[in-house]
C-alpha cells in the first residue's frame, strides 16, 4: 500500500495519495487550497493514475483544488451530498456573504463529475475498498474514509476534520454541531480497534489507541460523558 501525504496551503490541509503500490491507479483525497502542484509531483514521483477524488468534507482547505485536479486528469469527485453546496459556495461553509474574497482568487465550483456519498458504502476504487462513515460534526456532510488491514499496513482512517492528534474538529461554523461531533466519536471512531492509524485532515497522524488513551474529547466519550460543548480544550480546522 502506497499513502503519500503532504500539508498543502494557507491552511495547511493534508492531501492525500492512495493507491495499492507505486506504478498504479490511485485516489486523491482533500486536494485542497494550493493543493494542485503536490498531487501532480505525487503522481509523477510514483508514476500514479488517479481516477478518483474523495472529500471528505465541503470546506474551502480541503475542495478548493478539486476543478483543476479533476480536470486535469478527467475523474469524478465523490462528496456527501450535505456538503455538495459548499463546492459552488464556500462562503456559505465559513459564514461569510456572497462575494467576500477568500484568500484571493481560487477556482471553486464544481467538476464536471460529481458523485455522491451514503453512510456505509463501500468504494471500489483503484483495485481498493474504501469504507464510507457519515461522520457531522464539523459539518453536516462530514465523512470518514476507512481501508481495511492489509499485509503491510494496520487499518488506516482518514478522518478529515472529525478526530486529530489530541483534539477534535471545531463545532462552530455554519453546520457544526457538538453533539453531532460527539455521536460521530462515539459511533465511528470509538469501536475502531486501538492500532488504526488515523489520518487527519491537519496536523500529525496517530492512532485510535493513542486517542482513546490521551485525547481529551475522546476519553471523556468513552467514559460516557456529556456536557462536552464546554469542555475547554483545543478543537482544530478552518
Amino acid at each position: 500500500m502506497l499513502i503519500a501525504g503532504f500539508p498543502a496551503g494557507a491552511w495547511g490541509t493534508n492531501c492525500y495519495l492512495v493507491a495499492p503500490a507505486a506504478g498504479e491507479e490511485c485516489v486523491i483525497i482533500d486536494p485542497g487550497h494550493q493543493a494542485a502542484p503536490g498531487v501532480e509531483e505525487a503522481v509523477r514521483k510514483h508514476r500514479l493514475r488517479p481516477v478518483a477524488v474523495v472529500l471528505t468534507h465541503g470546506h474551502i482547505d480541503h475542495v478548493a483544488s478539486v476543478v483543476p485536479v479533476c480536470g486535469a486528469h478527467d475523474v469524478p469527485a465523490w462528496i456527501h451530498p450535505d456538503d455538495r453546496y459548499m463546492m459552488s459556495d464556500p462562503e456559505k461553509g465559513m459564514g461569510r456573504s456572497i462575494g467576500m474574497p477568500i484568500m484571493g482568487e481560487l477556482t471553486v465550483g464544481e467538476p464536471d463529475d460529481v458523485k455522491e456519498l451514503t453512510d456505509g458504502a463501500k468504494l471500489a476504487l483503484a483495485g481498493m475498498e474504501l469504507t464510507v462513515a457519515h461522520a457531522p460534526g464539523h459539518t453536516k456532510g462530514s465523512v470518514t474514509f476507512g481501508l481495511p488491514e492489509a499485509a503491510d499496513i494496520p487499518p488506516v482512517m482518514f478522518s478529515g476534520d472529525l478526530l486529530f492528534a489530541g483534539s477534535i474538529g471545531r463545532t462552530d461554523l455554519p453546520g457544526g454541531s457538538m453533539d453531532d461531533m460527539l455521536e460521530s466519536l462515539a459511533r465511528v471512531c470509538l469501536p475502531l480497534d486501538d492500532s488504526t492509524v488515523v489520518l487527519s485532515g491537519h496536523g500529525s497522524q496517530t492512532t485510535i489507541g493513542q486517542e482513546r488513551a490521551t485525547n481529551p474529547y475522546l476519553r471523556q466519550v468513552a467514559a460516557g460523558r456529556q456536557g462536552l460543548s464546554a469542555f475547554d480544550a483545543p478543537r482544530r480546522g478552518m
